[in-house]
């Protein structure tokens, strides 16, 4: 497959889902009702990374390095700020509250041919933990930022012609 830039990607706000003992499939974002994010400008970064644990083994003179518990991380937004977005209104919204949403990236990669093609999607659970507005220099768009607290596994779904 070849490389494609951000571009035309697209991120999107379900509603309340919760986390679950196994990691999440296709399947349960399924029966979603999405609200599209209008504005953005920066979409961040989503992915699991490993703690690092250690251990000194004394008889080898060397730390060992183990995996720990996995982190997919903080996903910040960064979008201009629209008041009448629905997306940024759900986003403030979600905020307020306690609970883990639904999100669903999807980037513009889809196949040039085929029946059906559909573009690659990137799924998870997050807390909306911050939406606040970045008001910067007179020359600046203001800015309406976002972090999503990623609470699952991310769903990786590929690109297809189907």
């Amino acid at each position: 497959m070849p490389i494609f830039t951000t571009a035309n990607s697209k991120v999107f706000i379900g509603e309340p889902l919760a986390a679950k003992n196994a990691d999440f499939v296709v399947a349960d974002f399924a029966d979603i009702d999405w609200t599209e994010i209008g504005g953005l400008e920066n979409i961040g970064s989503v992915g699991d990374t490993s703690a690092e644990v250690t251990f000194d083994d004394i008889g080898k003179g060397r730390t060992q390095k183990l995996k720990g518990t996995r982190n997919a991380g903080n996903c910040e937004l960064v979008m201009g700020i629209d008041y009448a977005d629905p997306g940024q209104i759900a986003l403030i919204a979600a905020e307020k509250t306690p609970h883990d949403y639904a999100f669903k990236i999807e980037f513009n990669d889809k196949p040039a041919a085929g029946a059906s093609p559909k573009n690659s999607q990137r799924l998870f659970i997050a807390k909306v933990m911050s939406a606040a507005e970045a008001l910067e220099q007179a020359n600046n768009v203001m800015k309406f930022n976002a972090t999503l607290g990623v609470n699952s596994n991310v769903v990786r779904v590929n690109a297809s012609a189907a």
